[in-house]
């Protein structure tokens, strides 16, 4: 058994995803509403973050590296390492495994949905993923605080290229996943 996160059974999808209008102090940060500029990708951003060691370690493992630095707009809720620690090392190293490569795809496309939401535009509900599943957000309106799935974002609108990053302090599995 995983101790990462887990989420709630499937819901329903609605037909739209969970965007409002900025809602005041989730802009606070200079970046949350920035423009997405420059040339540095989401996969470049990790590879240049300390923070972000093992979610760069993790992405080259699966493959999805160039999917980073393409053209988006994605908005990835990139677990810490510290997040990552918090996996036991025996699982780790199992995920990272050639043979699991695609269940390694699973869990990072889990994290990844296709549009760039920074946080001002992040509001309580279900977001869609590439991985076809959606994730639950929920925003604290009396503290401006994010959660995804129960994990927390840690180190919001770290912006890219081709979209932004929200740091979290869990690994977010999909639903039903083993290994």
């Amino acid at each position: 058994m995983l101790p990462i996160v887990a989420c709630a059974p499937e819901t329903a999808q609605t037909p739209q995803d969970t965007v409002s209008p900025p809602s005041p102090g989730l802009n606070e940060s200079p970046a949350a509403t920035a423009p997405t500029t420059g040339d540095r990708t989401i996969a470049d951003l990790a590879a240049s973050d300390n923070s972000l060691s093992t979610f760069n370690t993790v992405l080259d493992a699966a493959g999805m590296t160039e999917t980073l630095r393409g053209q988006g707009p994605y908005t990835v809720f990139a677990p810490s390492n510290e997040a990552f620690a918090e996996i036991p090392e025996a699982t780790r190293e199992q995920l990272l495994r050639p043979e699991n490569r695609e269940k390694l795809r699973q869990v990072l496309s889990y994290h990844v949905v296709d549009r760039n939401l920074p946080a001002n535009q992040l509001q309580s509900g279900d977001v869609n993923t590439i991985a076809g599943q959606s994730l639950n957000v929920q925003v604290n309106q009396g503290t401006q605080q994010v959660n995804v799935n129960g994990a927390s974002v840690t180190q919001p609108n770290l912006v890219a290229s081709n979209g932004v990053v929200h740091v979290v302090d869990q690994v977010i599995l999909p639903p039903n996943f083993s290994l």
